[in-house]
């Protein structure tokens, strides 16, 4: 099960995700919420209480590794985003096929997934630098063969932050889950593989202008 870290950058911080937090996310949560029609994001203190809840359960069960992300320009929480559909391909193959199988100290694969940002922070960056730390966590850390990301089809603004990213499109998985528009939502697939990660990574370090451009 991987352990509970903290992920340190130049402007943010991913702080393991706890009941503490839950009070920042509502307001970060309430700024506003008109960029919020493809993503389900808590409204409110029980919504957001029930969300982090629900959260750590998945990580202690060694599923996912959610964050706070906290945005050091102004010392606030602003929002959220986790590693998560964590996969273990270390020991015996799980058998009959589709049953889980058992959890490993690193994971094989993993999604980055349930991100999202108060307005303040939407377009600032941060959201570029926590994908930084997650992917470097992932790819140098745990090693793991492959990152995906996903977008509802319609939200061209999540879709085109990561396509920036480098991300290979998959494509688009029909009817693949409900909308957080309570529609039946179409899904667009998007991964990044540890072969290409150095490409990615020099590509997310030089639009953040953590080094000067050769």
């Amino acid at each position: 099960m991987p352990a509970l870290v903290t992920l340190s950058g130049r402007s943010v911080r991913l702080e393991p995700l706890s009941l503490a937090a839950v009070d920042d996310l509502v307001a970060a949560a309430s700024e506003d919420r008109s960029t919020y029609a493809f993503t389900r994001v808590p409204d409110g203190r029980d919504e957001m209480a029930s969300y982090v809840e629900a959260a750590m359960a998945e990580q202690a069960e060694g599923r996912s590794l959610p964050f706070a992300i906290r945005w050091l320009n102004t010392d606030r929480v602003v929002g959220a985003t986790r590693l998560m559909h964590l996969e273990y391909w270390q020991g015996p193959m799980p058998w009959p096929p589709g049953t889980r199988g058992a959890v490993g100290e690193t994971p094989s694969v993993a999604d980055i997934g349930y991100t999202w940002l108060g307005a303040c922070a939407q377009g600032t960056g941060v959201n570029r630098e926590s994908k930084l730390l997650m992917l470097s966590h992932a790819f140098e850390t745990w090693n793991v063969h492959r990152i995906t990301l996903k977008a509802d089809i319609r939200n061209t603004r999540s879709r085109a932050a990561i396509e920036a990213l480098g991300a290979h499109f998959d494509g688009v998985r029909r009817a693949d889950s409900r909308g957080a528009d309570n529609t039946v939502r179409d899904t667009a697939f998007y991964s990044i593989l540890h072969s290409e990660w150095p490409a990615v990574r020099e590509r997310l370090v030089m639009r953040l202008g953590l080094v000067e451009a050769a």
